[in-house]
């Protein structure tokens, strides 16, 4: 492999060819170049048998590595770690092999980190992404308690004789994730019937286009009765000329990004600090999702916020 003080890259490596090709002495180009005989030999020899190609470099590691893990003993090694879920330190005694070994075996399976697995099954979680913003959507619902008046026990604290209050119901915030762009929608509605389904899933259509994605191919979805048998939501989709899609049961991993925006929605809106009423957290919400779509750096977006990814899937930059 190429190194930063290394004679010859690529582009050096076609002019050597292409002056010994022009009738030059391969000694007086290698000197020119300030390479030995051999190393220029050995580039007109690749060049001859493998074209283009034979230019680029080829991967250092060896043909053979007869020290390596025997297979059946690294099939050991991945077996424990699905089954048990130990580290290197633990399953190196188990089974004779230094830690740095295990972790070497555990990492070129793709199982060293535990958060790349799936808890209940052991296997390791297969990641995608569509290609280009719209392909699909994202659709879930999370339910949040409502606000009394005056604050909650966040702002009051649970005091030992204080009477309980009457139930003040739930706030049902739908949301809607992009699954290139990670581009998210999100409103608060007092219920996740049908109708307010369809309704969110047209409003989420418009902030999309709005923000430059001009179509949606397909929607995810939980197997929630409004997603699966409501006319409404059938309605929605066939307006929009989308398909819709559904997650195995028992399986949110499959819509992971919303389940994941979901996560970010409390941590950084709804639980981020103690409100003393109902209409003031309903109020945060847009600055929110201002923040996230237009200044929020997100790891899976290389630091960038949402609406970079889809300005440059349209050609602009930000």
């Amino acid at each position: 492999m190429s190194h930063r003080n290394a004679r010859l890259t690529v582009h050096g490596r076609r002019l050597l060819v292409e002056r010994v090709h022009s009738g030059r002495p391969v000694a007086h180009v290698a000197a020119e170049m300030g390479i030995s005989r051999p190393t220029a030999h050995k580039w007109i020899r690749r060049w001859q048998a493998e074209g283009e190609s034979g230019l680029i470099d080829r991967s250092s590691r060896p043909r053979r590595t007869p020290h390596r893990t025997a297979a059946a003993t690294e099939a050991q090694v991945c077996r424990l770690r699905r089954d048990r879920k130990p580290g290197p330190a633990r399953i190196g005694p188990i089974l004779g092999l230094p830690a740095s070994t295990v972790h070497r075996i555990l990492t070129r399976h793709g199982l060293n980190r535990l958060a790349h697995l799936d808890r209940p099954t052991g296997q390791v979680i297969r990641r995608y992404e569509r290609d280009q913003p719209g392909e699909l959507l994202h659709v879930d619902v999370k339910k949040l308690g409502r606000i009394p008046d005056g604050g909650g026990h966040k702002v009051l604290g649970r005091q030992a004789g204080r009477p309980r209050r009457s139930s003040v119901g739930f706030d049902y915030v739908h949301s809607a994730v992009d699954d290139h762009s990670r581009l998210a929608c999100s409103g608060i509605h007092p219920d996740e019937k049908a109708d307010t389904c369809a309704a969110f899933l047209r409003r989420a259509a418009a902030f999309s286009a709005a923000s430059g994605i001009t179509r949606i191919e397909r929607v995810l979805t939980d197997n929630a009765w409004p997603y699966r048998k409501s006319f409404a939501w059938r309605q929605a989709l066939a307006d929009l000329g989308a398909a819709g899609k559904l997650t195995r049961a028992y399986r949110p991993q499959t819509n992971g990004k919303v389940e994941r925006f979901n996560r970010t929605l409390l941590d950084e809106w709804a639980y981020l600090r103690p409100y003393t009423s109902n209409t003031e957290r309903t109020a945060a919400l847009a600055d929110f999702l201002h923040t996230y779509t237009h200044h929020r750096c997100h790891t899976a977006l290389g630091g960038h916020p949402p609406i970079s990814r889809v300005n440059n899937a349209s050609g602009q930059y930000t």
